[in-house]
């Protein structure tokens, strides 16, 4: 895995560290921010490990290894919002948040030690929505965005306008929920959150980059919701005659058939069964017999 380092585009008082692979997944886009007292980074990625730009502190969107490859080099305070705090403290409890087949764990962290460079950091501090860091003459707000994970965070960069939506990623692969502590409800409400938020930049974690302009931006954020749309009505169909959560797992919602790995089977059941509970919570879904599940 290579590290090669970031561009950087400027927007405003706000620099982003744009990854190789317009920030394609194992990199992700990192902000630098700049006031008068103070600098901070955000979700410092493995395009930082070679050339990271000095900081007073460090905000993590997410504890997620791909947006903290670089965190070790910064021996500055590290903030992340309280529900996504443990798992950034521990390596240990952040590939438990995965849900992964005990026989994947260990190869599991051992990728996130040597690839990632995921330490943990026991000195990290929560934070709550709301929660304001101020630079001097520039704040960055932190936005709690669940859903892809507990605390999954967005951040408000004021003045300049700059709305970081971090894995709300507007990617054609569409919202991303499935993990021990993923939520579809929250998700769906982080992403009515963002779509009420007016400001001149939305920047996004992965290939995406920055898209100017609030009409743009929800264009693009209802095709996202879109994705979510397309799953649950592919389901409906498939349960045209019962099936169990086996079969829906074998017939995916998520990953494409060529995609293999001890994380695919986890993920589609995690997803499917949210499905499967709201429709079945909604009268579109029945159990028609024990285990077997069928659209009304």
């Amino acid at each position: 895995m290579g590290t090669t380092g970031y561009t950087a585009a400027e927007y405003g008082g706000v620099s982003v560290l744009l990854g190789p692979k317009r920030g394609a997944y194992p990199y992700n886009n990192s902000l630098l921010i700049r006031g008068t007292t103070a600098s901070l980074v955000v979700d410092p990625s493995l395009s930082l490990l070679e050339a990271a730009p000095p900081a007073d502190l460090v905000l993590v969107s997410h504890a997620h290894e791909d947006h903290i490859a670089g965190l070790g080099s910064y021996d500055v305070p590290v903030h992340i919002h309280e529900g996504d705090l443990e798992a950034l403290r521990s390596r240990a409890e952040m590939v438990a948040g995965y849900g992964l087949p005990p026989d994947a764990v260990e190869d599991a962290d051992a990728m996130m030690r040597d690839q990632f460079h995921v330490r943990g950091r026991p000195d990290a501090t929560g934070f709550e929505d709301g929660a304001v860091f101020d630079l001097g003459g520039r704040t960055v707000t932190a936005v709690h965005l669940p859903g892809h994970t507990a605390g999954h965070s967005g951040f408000l960069i004021e003045p300049d306008g700059f709305l970081f939506v971090a894995d709300i990623d507007l990617t054609s692969f569409g919202p991303y929920y499935g993990d021990v502590g993923s939520d579809l409800a929250d998700f769906e409400a982080s992403m009515r959150r963002c779509r009420e938020v007016d400001a001149r930049w939305y920047g996004t974690a992965h290939q995406k980059g920055v898209i100017e302009g609030s009409a743009e931006f929800r264009r693009r954020l209802d095709a996202f919701v879109g994705v979510v749309e397309r799953r649950e009505a592919e389901l409906l169909a498939f349960l045209g005659e019962p099936r169990t959560v086996e079969e829906i797992v074998e017939h995916r919602l998520v990953y494409r058939p060529h995609v293999e790995g001890p994380h695919v089977r986890p993920v589609e059941r995690r997803t499917a069964v949210q499905h499967l509970d709201r429709l079945v919570s909604d009268g579109h879904v029945a159990e028609v017999e024990p285990g077997r599940f069928r659209a009304t």
